[in-house]
């Protein structure tokens, strides 16, 4: 969280009250500390008809890096993390999936590291949907935000790359697909990166139950993909609309809020175009300001849901807690 001004912080409480999730998140507006994980691995909530599930997965204790973010000391990051009530031993980066139930159809939202597959703590997905009663086998839909390795490795196995999912229909925008599985990408790709391009390249394109979608495109009823560039090349938000109620599930748009709602013109190391991101956060969180709805993002603090306000020309994030 953020330390919001007077004007920021009323605006922020007045946001929680008007988005009208059915069942309304509890939104802590003042900094205090933080736990690193949560004791409960999954938390719901409904937007109009629909039920969500956070469903949390893990935890990147990442090491501090002044190349993290683009002309930025490793000291001004601790300090925005600290404002926010958060660790400074280390930049805390969760990530959580978040699994929506239309009906009867249960639709994923984005498919987690997988087991041993990213982060040694990031391992929680499978057992925590089971205690949120959810099977795995049951998950109609995946919708892909992109393609990094937090993201979708999660819809393969390890060591053996056999989906995860085979019977879903795994949806994601059509320049997301194309950019990671044209066959002269791996080449230009950083070293850094070559190892994912790699594995994307050799298994995604053997798979038949890829759907690719274009900007605002429903996905599945109520779920709307919105093209947010800029962390990659095709990368998505998703719109959730049911009755009066809107929930934008932002991906990595905004990834640590603690960084980015107060300096919203930082560049991060994983955003493949700086500036292109840059423009993206600020007119995706200005739209959700004027339309006063919630927010997810797979990076927030667990439950990895809360609003923004604008804030000057920054922004004060209010966190959701579990």
């Amino acid at each position: 969280m953020v330390t919001l001004s007077r004007r920021a912080a009323c605006t922020a409480l007045g946001a929680a009250a008007a988005f009208g999730l059915n069942r309304p998140l509890r939104f802590v507006p003042t900094a205090s500390a933080m736990p690193v994980e949560p004791s409960v691995g999954f938390h719901r909530f409904k937007v109009g008809l629909v039920e969500v599930t956070a469903v949390y997965d893990g935890i990147w204790r990442k090491p501090h890096d002044p190349a993290f973010i683009k002309d930025v000391t490793v000291d001004q990051t601790k300090e925005a993390l600290a404002k926010a009530g958060l660790t400074t031993d280390f930049m805390p980066i969760p990530l959580t999936v978040f699994v929506l139930k239309l009906g009867d159809r249960y639709v994923m939202c984005d498919a987690g590291s997988g087991v041993g597959q990213w982060q040694a703590n990031a391992t929680h997905l499978p057992g925590n949907m089971a205690a949120a009663g959810i099977d795995h086998t049951k998950i109609d839909t995946v919708l892909i935000s992109h393609f990094h390795p937090d993201h979708v490795w999660g819809l393969m196995q390890k060591g053996t790359n056999a989906p995860t999912f085979p019977n879903a229909e795994l949806v994601v925008s059509s320049t997301e697909y194309r950019w990671w599985t044209d066959p002269e990408r791996l080449g230009k790709l950083p070293e850094g990166r070559r190892g994912a391009g790699k594995r994307i390249a050799d298994v995604f394109p053997t798979w038949k139950n890829w759907r690719l979608a274009e900007d605002g495109s429903e996905l599945a009823p109520g779920v709307r993909l919105l093209f947010a560039p800029g962390h990659t090349p095709g990368h998505s938000a998703l719109l959730v609309s049911s009755d009066t109620d809107q929930l934008m599930i932002s991906a990595d748009t905004m990834y640590v809020p603690a960084l980015l709602a107060p300096h919203p013109d930082w560049q991060g190391s994983y955003d493949q175009d700086g500036p292109m991101a840059v423009g993206t956060r600020r007119m995706l969180l200005d739209r959700i300001i004027a339309d006063k709805m919630a927010i997810c993002g797979s990076h927030f603090p667990f439950p990895g849901a809360g609003t923004f306000v604008r804030d000057g020309n920054a922004y004060a994030f209010t966190p959701a807690e579990a």
